[in-house]
């Protein structure tokens, strides 16, 4: 199928109320109502404690003043705080969500049955286990410039913003090459629109509310064993679910996650560039977990 006429025909599904089969669960009555724009303000408290937390684990692992980007929103009350949030910077393998996105847009098989298993599974490889033959699988039979279509239209890149999520490259080897506009990278993100991305997927509001629960339960993938680095080794003997994407390449080390458990219900993004960015994500999750617990909201 051509770009453009999958794109056309993603709109008009959507448009027309087409969706994969399995109902979602409610979603929680504050969540719904959260948004994540350029204009959401931090809170005060919760900003102030994310700032002393970055400085001391910047400092214990050596990393510089601007060698760190966090976005973390509370999805119970509605808390965000952010650390150069618009900044966009190369991203490895983390807009591997963007393709996943995109498949689900731009295939109408997926909006009236969802996926097959066997694309569930390899769905849940690109994700969980960052597996980069089926990520570029995926994305040469979308076509890139299809799939940033698809992440323009949800608004998860605006160059005038500073960028967003860009998938500019077949993951692997390959020549095929679209530069974003604003950082000259080949993947690229920025945190808020990371934070925003899961936002949306929490709230049921990508490509349709059944979609999103399907994009959910490949991100949680149990048949997958996680890959035990960054967060998941930070949060390590917790009762937490951690449904997350990571990426690494050479210096850039991410991990992005959305967290949920007793009392908790949270998204978490982080970015580093550093030699030892990856002791940064395992230390700073189980500390923004903590952050988190009802009784050091007030503090």
């Amino acid at each position: 199928m051509k770009a453009r006429a999958a794109a056309g025909l993603w709109l008009g599904l959507v448009l027309g109320g087409a969706a994969v089969k399995a109902a979602p669960p409610p979603m929680p009555t504050g969540l719904a109502t959260l948004t994540l724009d350029y204009a959401t303000p931090t809170d005060a408290a919760l900003q102030a404690r994310l700032v002393a937390l970055d400085a001391e684990l910047r400092e214990k692992f050596g990393l510089g003043a601007e060698a760190t980007a966090v976005g973390l929103l509370d999805l119970r009350t509605g808390r965000w705080a952010a650390l150069r949030p618009d900044r966009i910077d190369y991203a490895a393998s983390v807009p591997k969500i963007g393709i996943m996105l995109a498949w689900f847009a731009l295939q109408p098989r997926a909006l009236a049955e969802g996926p097959s298993p066997e694309v569930r599974r390899d769905l849940g490889l690109m994700i969980k286990r960052s597996d980069n033959a089926t990520a570029a699988a995926f994305s040469r039979s979308l076509g890139l410039a299809a799939i940033q279509e698809v992440l323009d239209a949800h608004g998860f890149y605006e160059a005038a913003r500073g960028g967003g999520i860009w998938v500019g490259k077949h993951y692997g080897q390959g020549s095929e090459r679209r530069l974003d506009p604003v950082g000259g990278h080949s993947h690229a993100a920025t945190v808020r629109q990371l934070v925003r991305f899961y936002l949306l997927l929490e709230q049921g509001k990508l490509v349709s509310p059944a979609a999103s629960a399907v994009m959910r339960e490949i991100f949680a993938a149990p048949e997958l064993a996680p890959v035990d680095d960054k967060f998941v080794r930070g949060l390590a003997g917790r009762p937490r679910e951690i449904r997350r994407k990571a990426g690494w390449w050479e210096a850039w080390v991410h991990d992005t996650a959305v967290i949920t458990g007793p009392d908790r219900h949270y998204i978490l993004v982080a970015m580093t560039q550093g030699a030892r960015g990856e002791n940064y994500l395992v230390a700073l999750a189980p500390a923004v977990d903590a952050l988190l617990a009802p009784e050091a909201a007030g503090k």
